[in-house]
C-alpha cells in the first residue's frame, strides 16, 4: 500500500466559545466552530460565503484553549481532517467536516498578547483519544 497522509492547515474565526469537558478517562477535550470565508462561494447577495469546520482540541491544549479562545477569535489550526455523519430532523443524512488539531496558534491582539503574536502549542498524541 502507497503512503498516505491526512494534514489540515485553518485560518479563521471562532464561531462560538469553546466548549470544555473530561472524558470519563479523565482527558480534557474542548470543542468550538471554525467559520473560513471562502470568496469562491458566493450568496444570493453576491457576498462571499462562508466554511464552517467543527474543531476538537485533546488535553492540556484543551484547557489552554478553554481560557483564551471565544467567539470571533482569529486562529491558526492545523490538524487532521474527518468527516462526522449524522441525520437531521427529516431523516436526511448531513456531513460536517471536523479537525482534530494538533497545533493552535491564536492570531490578532486580545488580553495577554501583544498584535499579532499569539501562543503556539502542540498536542501530543499521547493527550489525544479517540472519541
Amino acid at each position: 500500500m502507497g503512503r498516505s497522509h491526512n494534514r489540515i492547515i485553518l485560518i479563521g474565526n471562532l464561531g462560538k466559545d469553546a466548549e470544555i469537558r473530561v472524558t470519563p478517562g479523565g482527558k480534557s477535550v474542548a470543542t468550538t466552530t471554525l467559520a473560513i470565508n471562502d470568496p469562491a462561494k458566493k450568496d444570493e447577495s453576491g457576498k462571499p460565503g462562508t466554511e464552517w469546520y467543527r474543531i476538537k482540541v485533546w488535553g492540556r491544549l484543551a484547557e489552554t484553549v478553554g481560557q483564551y479562545l471565544s467567539k470571533g477569535k482569529q486562529v491558526y489550526v492545523e490538524g487532521r481532517l474527518s468527516i462526522q455523519t449524522w441525520k437531521d430532523r427529516e431523516g436526511n443524512n448531513r456531513y460536517t467536516p471536523e479537525v482534530t488539531v494538533d497545533q493552535l496558534l491564536l492570531l490578532g491582539s486580545g488580553p495577554g498578547m501583544s498584535s499579532g503574536a499569539g501562543d503556539r502549542e502542540s498536542a501530543g498524541a499521547g493527550d489525544r483519544e479517540s472519541a
